[in-house]
């Protein structure tokens, strides 16, 4: 493990800076992930270790926020599907019928060879 410090060395805990309302944070990565986060400063991708790992937890964020949609979509098409069945809005369970509206999706979804 290699330690990507944000925060000075003689304080090793968190640290608030009302002026800015940021926080310093002490983090440790894998070896392999402080080395990218150095090669990015280095490659002047960005201006200091700390820039990389803010603009990984945006993306993460809007990552994050995007499967929590995600899940209540599927909750909701979940609860359309169980309220269906207990109203007695369903049909009979018809395999064939199934895989061929499958294939037919998919049929139109790829490119033609």
């Amino acid at each position: 493990m290699s330690t990507a410090s944000f925060a000075p060395t003689a304080a090793k805990k968190r640290l608030w800076d009302s002026q800015t309302g940021s926080e310093r944070l002490t983090i440790t990565l894998p070896s392999d992930m402080a080395a990218a986060v150095k090669g990015a400063v280095e490659g002047g991708d960005y201006a200091s270790s700390s820039e990389v790992v803010r603009e990984a937890l945006r993306d993460w964020k809007m990552k994050r926020a995007l499967q929590v949609e995600q899940l209540a979509s599927l909750k909701a098409d979940i609860d359309k599907g169980l309220t269906d069945l207990a109203e007695g809005r369903v049909k009979d369970f018809d395999a064939a019928r199934i895989i061929e509206r499958g294939r037919k999706l998919l049929a139109s979804r790829s490119p033609s060879a």
